[in-house]
């Protein structure tokens, strides 16, 4: 009998019956005031007049119609810039102890973003809202006892000055409190190891010796690292040296395009549990096994906005126009793609945090998200969004019975005329040209914008295949240190003639 996992399972339970949700509307107004009143006093605060504005009748609309938005470019170069430079009290009280370093999917240069010990204890707390969500998927009280595969960034930090810098899972995980330390793997000294197939052959090495029950992380990376302990240890599937496998904690990028591929390397289905961690926070997780959608945290730290996503509010490199409207928690519809903006306690204001999202159940405020702003590709008025990319490769998937785990594409001109050239990983042995017509007619009935524009500007699809472990391959190329780099599903024409020049060296 597992005692001490009927214990866990059994505090999680009881912590479900004590603690209530919280009522949106208040729990942001209340998150809100709270962030204004702790940066009143910064240069941000002052600027913007938050003591005042904390005064007014309606402090939701004061708020909006005084604070600009702000993508992170233009929030660096108008105040950020300013803690590198060694100032205090910027957009956040004092100096912050971390900053995340990211590549994003926007801009040429790394980002780096503050990280401040309140946003630590945000995201310690999503944690524990996580795992008390882990009630309600129906798992046996010895799953609590197993251990967690959280397979992010290097937690070897970067001393730069009076901080650390790294990506924001190498930072959380060295934060994570002591009494998780014993069920955290790879383990503090594997974690540190800065180069990713270094870190990644220690754990094929040493995995012998875990009993994973849970594995947390970007499925692509995952996938690599279950790869390389199926092929070290030479076994059929992960099951056969984690046979107690139970649960996999995504994040960071949608789950769906994954799947047949993730599940290849499983002997067993296991339960999938949607995360939404980013550099600037942890904003919701999936709280229940009927949906795939998250539940918006509302009560710890962060302040919600939603701007609605219509071409006519996004510029060319995926920013929002000044005159966009925004709504409000309790205004959002379902079904509607909005843009997400955050307001954080690391001091991040009305920030474009780069997500498009989607309400599929208002009154639990569950979300999926739906795609990249940088990712609507409006080139030539096709409107086409990320999940309606992701759509249309899911079509072919089944249409074709083929795995296409990756793909990425551009808008590109050949012979002055514009096409949508698609990369598409998969080892499936069909005509190019098959998959062109496949992906046409889906993204045609699926898109009227689409539709419009093939019929004017848009003159064709191109696609190539390549071999899914290009991309990895890619990421891998392009990532800071011991990082994970999510695979941009849109390139621009620079950059993606720079991929097709690393596809085209690794096919030599």
């Amino acid at each position: 009998m597992p005692i001490v996992g009927s214990i866990i399972k059994s505090l999680i339970d009881l912590r479900d019956t004590i603690v209530s949700e919280p009522e949106a509307e208040e729990a942001q107004q209340e998150v809100l005031v709270k962030l204004l009143k702790k940066a009143k006093d910064t240069q941000f605060g002052k600027h913007y007049d938050f003591e005042n504005l904390l005064k007014t009748k309606d402090i939701k609309k004061a708020f909006a119609e005084r604070v600009p938005y702000f993508d992170y470019n233009k929030l660096n170069e108008e105040w950020w810039y300013k803690l590198h430079e060694g100032e205090n009290d910027v957009t956040w009280p004092e100096r912050p102890p971390y900053f995340a370093v990211s590549s994003g999917t926007t801009g040429k240069s790394s980002k780096r973003i503050p990280v401040t010990d309140e946003m630590l204890e945000s995201i310690r707390k999503a944690g524990i809202k996580q795992v008390s969500a882990l009630s309600n998927f129906d798992l046996p009280p010895d799953f609590f006892e197993k251990e967690i595969m959280m397979l992010g960034s290097s937690t070897d930090l970067e001393k730069e000055g009076d901080h650390e810098e790294g990506e924001i899972s190498g930072i959380s995980a060295s934060n994570i409190p002591f009494w998780f330390r014993g069920y955290y793997k790879p383990g503090e000294e594997i974690s540190k190891i800065e180069e990713w197939d270094e870190r990644v052959q220690k754990i094929a090495e040493n995995a012998k010796n875990w009993d994973i029950g849970a594995l947390s992380g970007i499925p692509s990376w995952l996938e690599l690292m279950m790869k390389k302990v199926i092929e070290y240890n030479n076994l059929e599937t992960i099951h056969d040296i984690w046979p107690n496998l139970q649960v996999y904690a995504s994040g960071g990028v949608a789950f769906e395009p994954y799947e047949k591929s993730f599940n290849a390397l499983l002997a067993r289905p296991i339960t999938v549990i949607d995360t939404y961690l980013a550099s600037e926070g942890f904003l919701a997780v999936q709280a229940r096994p009927e949906t795939n959608a998250m539940k918006l945290i509302l009560d710890n730290g962060i302040y919600f906005e939603f701007v609605p996503f219509k071409a006519e509010y996004i510029n060319q490199d995926g920013s929002i126009v000044d005159h966009a409207p925004v709504i409000s928690i309790e205004e959002v519809e379902e079904e509607k793609d909005y843009v997400l903006l955050i307001s954080t306690v690391s001091g991040a204001w009305r920030y474009l945090i780069g997500d498009t999202i989607k309400f599929t159940d208002v009154k639990r405020k569950e979300i999926r998200i739906t795609g990249r702003t940088k990712f609507f590709l409006n080139v030539v008025g096709s409107q086409l969004s990320v999940n309606k990319m992701n759509d249309a490769v899911k079509e072919l998937e089944n249409k074709f019975d083929i795995r296409i785990p990756e793909f990425t594409l551009a808008a590109v001109r050949i012979n002055c005329e514009f096409y949508h050239h698609w990369y598409l990983g998969t080892e499936a042995n069909i005509e190019e040209n098959n998959l062109e017509k496949a992906l046409d007619e889906s993204l045609k009935n699926a898109n009227k914008n689409y539709k419009v524009a093939r019929s004017k500007a848009l003159k064709g699809v191109k696609v190539t295949k390549v071999d899914p472990d290009i991309f990895p391959e890619w990421s891998a190329a392009n990532k800071k240190k011991g990082g994970q780099v999510k695979m941009e599903k849109v390139m621009d024409e620079e950059k993606f003639a720079r991929f097709e020049k690393f596809v085209k060296e690794k096919s030599l």
